[in-house]
C-alpha cells in the first residue's frame, strides 16, 4: 500500500505578526571605547550597547550578542540610535501612497517600518536581552589597518572579532550578524566561514556578487562606485576620539590613515581610463571577495527590493543556501535601496523591519518557537499593486515560458520614442533594421532612481514611475493592450539579432508596464556590452528548452569579436521580478545604447562604438523571454 502523500505546509500570511514578549529593560548603556586586536597587529573600534536598569547601570548578565560590520564609521549608527524613536515618529506623519507604484511619500515614510532602529543598533533586541556590537571594518571609522573592501583580510577579521566576543564576559556564547547593503554582504561572508557560535543572519539589501552588480553591470563601471568609494573615504577621516585616545590607537590610526588617504579610488581610475585593466573584468581577485552561500549553516533571512542596486542577488542567494525551508527565508518589497521596511507594521503588511528582526533572533538564538520558521519562505510584494504573495518557491510555480517577437510595426503607444514598434507574438516576415539613437539620455528615468537608491522619487513620477523621456532616445517594443491580468515571475531574457557598425556596442535594456494612459512604470532592466556576451551554460537556465536566464562570464578570457556591420546575436540578462498588468495596460521593452547614470562607458570603449542596430530578420528573430502566469 502507498504511503499517504503529506501536503506541503501553507506559508503564513505576510501580514503575520509574531510574540517578541514585552521589554525587560527600561534602557540601553552604550560604550563606545570598545577596542578589537586583530591577529596582525590592527585595532578595530566598535559600539557595545547593552540592556540597562539605568544609563550607568549595565544589566551583570551574559546575552546574545547581535553584530554589525560597517564601513560608514559607526558614529553614524550611534547618531541614528539615539533618534530612532524620533525618526519613527516622523516617518508616521507621512501619510503612504497605496503602494500601486512607489512614490517618493513612500520613501519618507520608511523610518515608520523601523528601518532606522534597525541601521543603528536595535533597541527592540536589546530592550528584550541581547547585546548588540557595532565594528568599524579595518581602516575605516576609526579602526586602525587599511581598507580594501572584502578582501581575504576583512574576511578573516569577521571570524577573528566573533571569536573574540565569544570570550567576553557580556556574551553568552551564541551570535547573530546583521546588516543594511556592506553589512549584510559582511554578514554573508562571515556566515559562509562556518564561524563557532553564529546562529543566525539577518541580510538587508545585499549583494551576491557585488562586484558584478554594481560596480561593471553588464560589462561596464558604475559611476556611483567612485562616489561611494569618496564617502567612505571622507567617513575614514572622521574618528571618534575619546575611545581612541583612551585606547591608545590614535598614532596607529593617523598613520594608517594618511599612508592609504584614498582607498580603492585609484583602481578605479584605472579601471574607467585603461584598455583592459584586468580588474575592469571579473576575475579570480574579485571572486575571492564573495561569500561562499553553499557552505553557510546558520539560519538566515534575506531582505531586498525590486529597485535595488542588488536586486539581481535575492533569489540566487536564496537558492543556493543550502538550509531547509524555514531556516531561510527570503522577502522582496517593491522599493529601494534606502526605503526597506517601508510600511511594514501598517495593517496588511509584514511587522515592522525591527520586530521581524527580533522575531527571528528569538526563534535561532533564543530557541523561542514563535513560528517565524513557517513564514514564507518566499514572500514578496508583486508590483503594479498586486499586493503580497508568500509560497515556497521563486518563480511562481504555476509560471510558464513565454515568448514575445521584437518587430518593426508601429505599436501607436509610444510617438514619444525615438522609435516605436512592437511586441508581437509572431515574428517579423521581412528583414528591418533599427538603429539605436545617439542623443544624449535623461537623467529623468528609472535608472537615476535607483542609483539614487531611491532619493530621486522624491522629484516625482519620472523618476521611477514613468520612463517616458527616458524612452525619447530609445527603441521600444510595445505590446497591444492586455485582454486580461497577466503576472509576471522570474527573470526575463532579451535575445537580440543585432550589428554593430564600430567594434563593441553596448545596450542598456529597460522593461516597463505601460497604463492606459501612456505612463511607462519601470518594473525591471538588465545590460551588456556585446564583446562579453559570452556566457556560461552550466550556470544559466533553461525551461522547457527556453534561456530565461542567461549567465554571463565578464571574463577577459571570453571576450568575443564583434566585426563591423557583420550581424551577431546576444542574449541579456533582465533581472527578475515579479509584477501584475492589470488588463488594458501593455508590456514594453526599451532598448537603448546607454543608461545615465546607471553606466559609465570608458573612453577606450566609447571609442570602439560607431553606432548599432537591431536587426528584425525572420530567420534569425529577436524576442523576449518571460515567465508568466495568468489568474483565474
Amino acid at each position: 500500500m502507498a504511503a499517504p502523500i503529506t501536503p506541503a505546509p501553507v506559508p503564513l500570511p505576510p501580514d503575520t505578526r509574531f510574540d517578541i514578549g514585552p521589554e525587560r529593560y527600561p534602557t540601553v548603556h552604550v560604550d563606545t571605547t570598545v577596542t578589537i586586536p586583530m591577529s596582525d597587529g590592527a585595532v578595530l573600534c566598535a559600539d557595545l550597547t547593552r540592556p540597562a536598569y539605568r544609563r550607568t547601570e549595565v544589566v551583570p548578565e551574559a546575552f546574545p550578542v547581535v553584530v554589525n560590520f560597517t564601513p560608514y564609521n559607526r558614529m553614524g549608527n550611534r547618531v541614528a540610535g539615539r533618534f530612532g524613536r524620533v525618526a519613527r515618529r516622523a516617518g508616521n506623519a507621512v501619510r503612504p501612497s497605496d503602494r500601486r507604484r512607489f512614490r517618493g511619500r513612500d520613501l519618507l515614510h520608511t523610518p515608520a517600518g523601523g528601518a532606522v532602529d534597525v541601521w543603528a543598533s536595535n533597541r527592540t533586541l536589546v530592550s528584550r536581552g541581547y547585546a548588540d556590537l557595532v565594528v568599524d571594518v579595518r581602516g575605516t571609522g576609526s579602526s586602525t589597518g587599511t581598507w580594501d573592501f572584502f578582501s581575504p583580510r576583512e574576511h578573516q577579521d569577521y571570524v577573528e572579532v566573533l571569536r573574540w566576543i565569544r570570550e567576553q564576559p557580556w556574551c553568552d556564547g551564541h551570535l547573530a550578524i546583521t546588516g543594511i547593503s556592506y553589512g549584510g554582504i559582511a554578514a554573508l561572508i562571515a556566515a559562509g566561514q562556518r564561524p563557532e557560535g553564529l546562529d543566525a543572519v539577518f541580510a538587508i539589501v545585499a549583494g551576491e556578487d557585488p562586484v558584478r552588480e554594481l560596480g561593471l553591470t553588464g560589462g561596464v563601471p558604475t559611476p556611483g562606485m567612485a562616489v561611494w568609494l569618496a564617502a567612505v573615504n571622507a567617513g575614514k577621516f572622521v574618528p571618534s576620539p575619546r575611545g581612541m585616545v583612551r585606547n591608545q590607537v590614535l598614532r596607529p590610526y593617523l598613520r594608517d590613515r594618511f599612508r592609504y588617504p584614498a582607498s580603492g579610488l585609484g583602481l578605479a581610475a584605472r579601471i574607467a581610463t585603461g584598455d583592459g585593466h584586468p580588474d575592469g573584468f571579473l576575475n579570480d581577485r574579485w571572486a575571492a571577495r564573495l561569500p561562499r552561500f553553499e557552505d553557510v549553516t546558520a539560519a538566515t533571512w534575506i531582505h531586498g527590493a525590486w529597485h535595488d542596486v542588488y536586486n539581481r542577488s535575492n533569489f540566487h542567494m536564496f537558492d543556493r543556501l543550502a538550509l531547509t525551508d524555514g531556516a531561510k527565508q527570503v522577502l522582496v518589497d517593491d522599493g529601494y535601496h534606502i526605503s526597506v521596511g517601508s510600511g511594514f507594521g501598517a495593517a496588511g503588511n509584514p511587522p515592522a523591519l525591527d520586530e521581524l528582526q527580533c522575531a527571528w533572533f528569538d526563534k535561532w538564538l533564543k530557541g523561542i518557537d514563535n513560528g517565524i520558521d513557517g513564514y514564507g519562505p518566499v514572500t514578496v510584494r508583486r508590483q503594479g499593486g498586486g499586493g503580497w504573495v508568500s509560497r515556497t518557491r521563486f518563480p511562481d510555480p504555476a509560471a510558464e515560458v513565454r515568448r514575445l517577437y521584437l518587430t518593426a510595426r508601429p505599436s501607436g503607444a509610444a510617438d514619444h520614442a525615438d522609435t516605436d514598434a512592437s511586441l508581437d507574438s509572431l515574428p517579423p516576415e521581412e528583414i528591418t533594421r533599427l538603429p539605436l539613437p545617439t542623443a544624449r539620455g535623461s537623467l529623468a528615468s528609472g535608472n537615476t532612481a535607483l542609483m539614487s537608491l531611491g532619493l530621486a522619487t522624491l522629484f516625482g513620477r519620472r523618476f521611477g514611475t514613468d520612463d517616458r523621456r527616458a524612452e525619447a532616445t530609445a527603441v521600444t517594443f510595445t505590446t497591444e493592450p492586455l485582454d486580461s491580468d497577466l503576472v509576471l515571475s522570474g527573470p526575463l531574457t532579451v535575445h537580440l539579432r543585432v550589428e554593430a557598425h564600430g567594434t563593441d556596442a553596448f545596450w542598456s535594456v529597460t522593461v516597463t508596464d505601460v497604463e492606459p494612459d501612456g505612463t511607462s512604470a519601470v518594473l525591471t532592466r538588465g545590460a551588456l556590452l556585446s564583446s562579453l556576451r559570452a556566457i556560461d551554460e552550466q550556470r544559466s537556465r533553461y525551461v522547457n528548452g527556453e534561456l530565461v536566464f542567461p549567465h554571463h562570464t565578464l571574463r577577459a578570457d571570453s571576450v568575443l569579436p564583434v566585426v563591423p556591420g557583420e550581424p551577431f546575436d546576444m542574449d541579456i540578462e533582465i533581472n527578475a521580478t515579479e509584477a501584475v498588468l492589470r488588463a488594458g495596460h501593455r508590456l514594453r521593452v526599451a532598448v537603448a545604447p546607454t543608461s545615465v547614470p546607471r553606466h559609465f562607458l570608458p573612453p577606450t570603449v566609447k571609442r570602439k562604438i560607431n553606432g548599432q542596430t537591431i536587426v528584425l530578420d525572420p530567420d534569425h528573430p529577436s524576442y523576449l523571454t518571460y515567465l508568466a502566469v495568468s489568474p483565474d
